[in-house]
């Protein structure tokens, strides 16, 4: 089943954000069951950020997790944010993700 994280946080520095998960999209490609990370930003609270990160499966999300380079990003952004990162994990049931992209739910 596809795995949904998602990270929200306050973060002062938009351009350096897109930099950072450029790199990291980058460096995520061909990595663990990772699919697509989204950058969202709130139209109604300055500087309040989602990023969305798909994978094919929790499990695989969590080896992805294990890995270094995914250890040196997270630690890049939590220096970037104001305040703590939330975390929260999804399984995607229904919608518009990469897994259910023409299929019919």
């Amino acid at each position: 089943m596809t795995f949904v994280q998602t990270l929200s946080f306050t973060c002062h520095d938009e351009d350096g954000l897109i930099a950072l998960m450029q790199d990291w999209g980058e460096e995520s490609v061909g990595a663990i069951g990772f699919w697509q990370a989204v950058i969202m930003k709130d139209r109604d609270e300055p500087d309040a950020y989602t990023i969305w990160v798909e994978f094919s499966s929790y499990e695989e999300a969590m080896q992805n997790s294990n890995r270094p380079q995914t250890d040196a990003y997270a630690k890049r952004l939590v220096a970037m944010v104001e305040g703590d990162v939330r975390y929260t994990n999804y399984d995607l049931i229904a919608g518009e993700g990469s897994a259910l992209r023409g299929r019919s739910v």
